[in-house]
């Protein structure tokens, strides 16, 4: 099986592997519309890459404010932890920062994902880009 390493990525040297993977994961899977996907946000945003060997297969972002969003990996490459990897750096690289409470808005059906990474369920469903999603909070120990 292939290693999987997750690094803080680089915005502009890495655009061109997050933007593949959101691409791919957000836009063409579930239909999101790019002017949706792609904010102002991103210029700001740390982001991270999972990759198997030299090929980028995950990505995820954290915001300024201690969001941590746009968490996406590969089709073929799910079920791989790939995403709880993502995640792990991502609270790490929060936590470093020190947000203490990690948010995010969560599809609906990955809460469990979620959950299992010590995040609760703060709000009722809403509709982000069409798709059921809810708030969750992580609270650092």
């Amino acid at each position: 099986m292939t290693e999987i390493q997750v690094r803080i990525a680089d915005w502009q040297k890495d655009n061109e592997d997050i933007r593949r993977i959101r691409d791919s994961v957000f836009i063409a899977e579930q239909a999101v519309p790019p002017e949706l996907e792609w904010d102002s946000e991103d210029q700001e945003a740390v982001h991270f890459l999972a990759f198997a060997g030299e090929f980028a297969v995950g990505t995820a972002r954290l915001l300024r404010d201690g969001h941590i969003g746009r968490v996406a990996v590969l089709k073929d490459w799910r079920s791989l932890r790939i995403g709880a990897a993502l995640m792990r750096m991502a609270i790490a690289e929060a936590e470093r920062r020190g947000f203490r409470r990690q948010l995010l808005s969560a599809q609906v059906q990955a809460t469990r994902f979620y959950e299992r990474l010590g995040f609760v369920v703060i709000s009722g469903e809403y509709l982000d880009a069409g798709i059921p999603h809810v708030e969750m909070v992580r609270q650092a120990d």
